[in-house]
């Protein structure tokens, strides 16, 4: 081996303690003899980076290199072993069900367990059952499963030993592998796993637990709660008080001021399930959505609900708008958001503000905007301002039609909160046709809609608007309309817009006003002195 080529193995090696490149290339050079052979396979190892893809090379081989294959039924990694088996079923034309059930039938009843323990594996990476996976060997495949099931004990006690691995992905692979074997859950596994070992193991075989539910896309405590019977409480209570360290070690992340941090902690609660009620009821209240969000599929997981039945549970508490909301904005991303928010919004029995609010998620929502359309437009015409407003942010999203000619009407609605929908819409949609008639909502008597209005001029005004904004930035009773004014000016920019800015700098009596004033200035290249 070439010094340059020891330095690429070692690079390459698995940092999680896996074969890695180096394992991979260590065990081909052991298995296969012949020199040309060696330097064909082996080297797959380097630009594949696979455990087993140079084994299934050799049965591509002509003439079949027995001898190799032979050798790699010997290896400790059952992952090689399992390889040499398909290779060599590739290589005579047989199912390798059938090749592997005359492995373990052909192998001394005394040294079988490590092909009566690669037929579990494999049988268990397919999501079967030695039995049920053998029934396709012929009549080799009742005989091996016999054989397997004669092994039970010795072969959960070797998964159980690789449970304690100090390899996260081996301890995970092995419970994988344990829980379809016995025909038990993952939780019961760990339970039982436990029953005779110290308490210094814990963390392991808690780790391989949260993997697994990771890997399955459940909760550790889901799964714990469902499998846990009385005798098991004090292995539980273990379980849980690492979990519970686990928990307290994520309230940093969950208090951080990035949004983006404290979303990857609220995913990471979804795998505690339960035992992460509070923190996931607490961050339903996030300031972001996609907190929010992630938190309420995180609860809805818990319950072993989907997403759908755990909002249907929550609409059915006649609870207020505030709460039910980061329900229907997660809902608003399932597959079936449309149907499912239409229901909603059409179910005459919800609160106003609940279907005005189904109504707005689906401009969040995919689907058939023809449909959508449909069902939509009538909601124009309806007494209640909710619905109306909830109809018009539903444009934003899939539409059929011309949006313009559906909001126009709308911005002169007399229900202010319909009137700031259709000024949301209109920026959302960039429909530059309307910009004139909001420019002239900067006067409206409602400060929500003034404020609508600057906001939706960023994104749709020109250069002639530049004077209603400096007026509004000038004299806008309100901080909140002066501060959407002057970042609405930090994008038209020209003369007139950095003197208004420069004004509001030094002179607006509201301190978040001066501060947006000079942050602006100083992206339009200006400092206020």
């Amino acid at each position: 081996m070439t010094p340059a080529l020891l330095l690429l193995l070692v690079l390459s090696a698995d940092p999680r303690g896996g074969a890695g490149t180096t394992g991979c290339w260590k065990a081909c050079q052991r298995h296969v003899q012949e020199p040309s052979l060696r330097a064909k396979v082996c080297r797959l190892c380097i630009v594949q980076g696979g455990t087993q893809d140079w084994v299934l090379m050799l049965g591509d081989v002509k003439p079949v290199p027995q001898s190799s294959l032979s050798s790699a039924l010997t290896d400790e990694d059952w992952r090689i072993r399992w390889a040499a088996v398909r290779a060599s079923a590739k290589a005579r034309g047989v199912s390798e069900p059938r090749a592997l059930a005359e492995w373990v039938t052909g192998t001394q009843a005394t040294a079988d367990l490590p092909a009566c323990l690669t037929a579990a594996r494999a049988a268990a990476e397919a999501g079967s059952t030695p039995s049920a996976f053998l029934q396709g060997a012929g009549d080799k495949g009742v005989a091996a499963a016999a054989r397997v099931q004669a092994r039970k004990d010795a072969i959960r006690q070797e998964l159980e030993v690789e449970l304690y691995s100090p390899d996260a992905g081996t301890r995970v692979r092995a419970l994988s592998h344990l829980a379809p074997f016995l025909k038990v859950s993952a939780a019961r596994v760990v339970i039982d796993a436990m029953e005779n070992r110290p308490e210094s193991g814990d963390e392991a075989v808690a780790g391989a637990l949260l993997g697994f539910a990771e890997r399955n896309d459940t909760s550790v405590g889901r799964m714990l709660v469902e499998a846990a019977q009385q005798p098991d409480q004090e292995r539980v209570n273990r379980l849980f008080a690492i979990y519970s360290q686990q928990l307290q070690a994520l309230q940093s992340e969950l208090s951080s001021a990035e949004s983006l941090t404290r979303a990857n902690a609220v995913r990471r609660l979804r795998l505690y399930g339960p035992l992460a009620q509070r923190e996931l009821d607490h961050a339903l209240q996030d300031p972001d959505t996609h907190v929010r969000q992630a938190a309420a599929r995180g609860l809805a997981q818990a319950e072993g609900l989907t997403l759908v039945q755990a909002v249907g549970k929550r609409l059915q508490s006649g609870a207020e708008l505030a709460v039910q909301r980061p329900w229907l904005e997660a809902l608003a991303h399932e597959k079936t958001c449309q149907p499912a928010l239409l229901t909603v919004a059409e179910d005459v029995t919800q609160p106003l503000s609940i279907r005005g609010e189904a109504l707005a998620q689906l401009s969040e929502c995919d689907g058939n905007s023809g449909e959508r359309t449909q069902r939509v437009l009538p909601f124009l015409k309806e007494a209640q301002p909710p619905l109306r407003a909830g109809a018009l942010r539903a444009m934003a999203g899939p539409w059929q039609g011309e949006v313009s000619e559906v909001v126009k009407p709308s911005l002169e609605d007399p229900a202010p909160e319909v009137v700031v929908a259709a000024v949301d819409t209109a920026a959302l949609k960039r429909k530059t046709g309307l910009a004139d008639d909001i420019a002239q909502l900067l006067g409206s008597e409602s400060a929500e809609v003034r404020q609508a209005s600057a906001r939706a001029l960023e994104r749709l005004g020109k250069d002639r608007h530049v004077k209603a904004l400096s007026q509004s930035l000038e004299k806008d009773p309100v901080p909140a309309v002066r501060v959407a004014a002057a970042q609405a000016l930090g994008v038209l920019g020209g003369p007139f817009a950095i003197s208004a800015l420069s004004q509001a700098a030094e002179k607006d009596s509201d301190s978040h006003v001066q501060h947006v004033s000079r942050e602006v200035l100083k992206r339009l290249g200006f400092s206020n002195r």
